[in-house]
Order: C-alpha cells, then sequence, then structure tokens
C-alpha cells in the first residue's frame, strides 16, 4: 500500500503562533464553544457567519452535513444540515479586534472561505470516521504530541507553530486528541482547493 501524504498540504504562509494563542483566550472572554447539544467532546466558535445572520452558526450549523458509515455494514450514511459554505462571508463583529480578523483576511485574500471556526476536541476524544463535503484549512493554535489527524491510512501530527495546512477531507479521515489538553484549530472550509 502506498501512503499518500499529498492529502496534507503544508501553505506558503505562516502567522504568529503567540498571537493566535492570545486572540483564542480573548474570544473565550466574549464566547464559549457551541455545538449539537447530543454532541459532548466536540465544540465550535464561529468567526463568520452569513450576513446579518446570527442564527447561521447555532446548533447544528456547528457543525454541518458530513457522510459516515456507522457500523459493520459499511454502508454510508449521511449526518447533520447542509451548509450553503459560500454564504458563510462576514466576520463577526465581537471578535474584530483580536489577531483572528487579519488572519481572516489574509486567508480570504488567498482562498475562497466557507465557514471559518475555531474547533474543540476535548481529550482522550475522537471523531467519527467520515468526510466532508470539501477540503478544510487548519491552523493548529493549542495542540499536543497525541493530537493526530487521519486521511485514509495516513496520520500525521500537525504543530502549533503558526503554520497553514489544507487537507483532504473529501476522504474518509478522523482527528483524535490522545493529549491531556484540549485541542484547538482554526479551520475552515476551502471551496476552490483541488487535490490530484
Amino acid at each position: 500500500m502506498t501512503l499518500n501524504f499529498n492529502d496534507f498540504q503544508k501553505q506558503d504562509i505562516q502567522f504568529d503562533i503567540n498571537e493566535l494563542q492570545k486572540a483564542y483566550q480573548e474570544i473565550l472572554k466574549i464566547k464559549n464553544f457551541d455545538g449539537p447539544e447530543e454532541i459532548s467532546n466536540f465544540g465550535a466558535i464561529s468567526l463568520t457567519q452569513i450576513p446579518g445572520d446570527p442564527d447561521s452558526i447555532k446548533g447544528h450549523k456547528a457543525r454541518g452535513v458530513f457522510w459516515t458509515k456507522p457500523d459493520s455494514s459499511g454502508k454510508e450514511v449521511v449526518r447533520d444540515i447542509t451548509i450553503d459554505e459560500a454564504a458563510y462571508s462576514e466576520f463577526i463583529d465581537d471578535f474584530k479586534n483580536t489577531y483572528f480578523k487579519e488572519v481572516f483576511e489574509t486567508l480570504s485574500s488567498k482562498y475562497k472561505l466557507g465557514r471559518v471556526r475555531v474547533l474543540l476536541k476535548q481529550p482522550r476524544s475522537t471523531l467519527s470516521w467520515h468526510r466532508d463535503p470539501e477540503p478544510r484549512l487548519h491552523i493548529p493554535i493549542i495542540t499536543n504530541p497525541g493530537s493526530i489527524m487521519v486521511i485514509d491510512n495516513v496520520a500525521k501530527h500537525l504543530p502549533a507553530d503558526g503554520s497553514v495546512w489544507i487537507t483532504n477531507n473529501t476522504k474518509y479521515h478522523n482527528a483524535f486528541n490522545g493529549g491531556e489538553e484540549n485541542r484547538i484549530h482554526l479551520v475552515a472550509c476551502v471551496l476552490d482547493h483541488k487535490f490530484n
């Protein structure tokens, strides 16, 4: 079997990790993590919304549609609700005085983005084996050596050093946090990136 590390693409952009971590602490003073009520180990703080629509970031809209194979039958099923990613163009006013606004402007000048969120993966927890409609851009903010993303059969740790990665989330993947602290990534849906 050939391992395809091409599904993890480091971008030619670098942000200040200290400023990212400071901005994360600043937004925690304004907003707590949201997510579907029945999902305990996933949380999101949306940095963008549909213009003028604060309801566009609540409940299941914090997560969005994905496909999974939940049991031994291997049959694929769809979960959650479809999101119009391209509509999430407004940076949320509450966070405009944080470094995340500069990050958003830089990324928006280089990529066509959907939702931009700060995502939480709690210690000793994992996501389901699933696939998403589009690739995702990741900027790790807080991580540990036991925080790993797996795409197909390739596992990779993304360090919290200000680097930007685009991951091929259209393939089956998951992420797990095997550490004892929260894993925090800035994650954006990327609508104009193609993998070979």
